[in-house]
């Protein structure tokens, strides 16, 4: 939960509106129905749809939502799970009044345990959630990034030393504008791990 819900405040904040939901969405198909959980990132999903409507100028879709994701929240307490929501649920409440509030303001931004978070702020298991939410987002290779984020996880958990995951990772996830650079050289990377594991595939079998 925590990992996932990092990786969608992170996104959210760095402008991803469309993006942040994909984050938290997998998780809260897991929840039960009408746990406080659920309506957490419920609420955070509908927000996030919200910001994204009225930044398109769907003043319709922008304030339906706002209305809706409150409901979800209205009953959580002012820092569920260490989010911002009684911030939030003020937010939806001027947006669902006036759908071109966004006109002349930023949407307000989300806090997790106080800080307001971005990617480079996300540890490694927070970053490979992003790094495969974005390569959904954007278009690159998902397997290719998953796999790469996987290949992180365990040389970080191993302890390998110069493993060109692990700053790659947190490269594509951090560096929008190089992300397609970036892109390439975790793509070349996981070709070779994955010659060297076909290679050793069975010898021992």
């Amino acid at each position: 939960m925590d990992a996932h819900l990092r990786a969608g405040v992170a996104i959210y904040n760095a402008g991803g509106y469309h993006a942040a939901h994909d984050a938290w969405e997998d998780h809260w198909l897991d929840l039960e129905s009408g746990t406080a959980d659920e309506r957490f990132l419920h609420g955070l999903i509908q927000f996030t749809a919200a910001v994204y409507h009225a930044t398109e100028g769907n003043d319709s879709g922008a304030t339906g939502l706002a209305e809706s994701a409150r409901e979800y929240l209205a009953d959580l307490s002012d820092d569920y799970r260490g989010v911002n929501v009684a911030e939030v649920r003020e937010f939806l409440a001027a947006l669902a009044a006036d759908p071109a509030l966004l006109d002349d303001r930023d949407p307000l931004s989300l806090r997790h345990g106080g800080q307001r978070l971005t990617p480079e702020d996300l540890d490694l298991e927070a970053t490979c959630v992003a790094a495969a939410v974005l390569a959904e987002e954007e278009g690159y290779d998902e397997e290719t990034v998953e796999r790469a984020a996987a290949y992180a996880r365990a040389d970080a958990e191993g302890g390998a030393t110069g493993s060109p995951f692990v700053p790659l990772v947190f490269d594509f996830v951090r560096d929008a504008d190089n992300r397609g650079i970036i892109f390439q050289r975790l793509s070349e990377h996981v070709a070779r791990r994955r010659s060297r594991e076909d290679d050793v595939s069975g010898l021992f079998e």
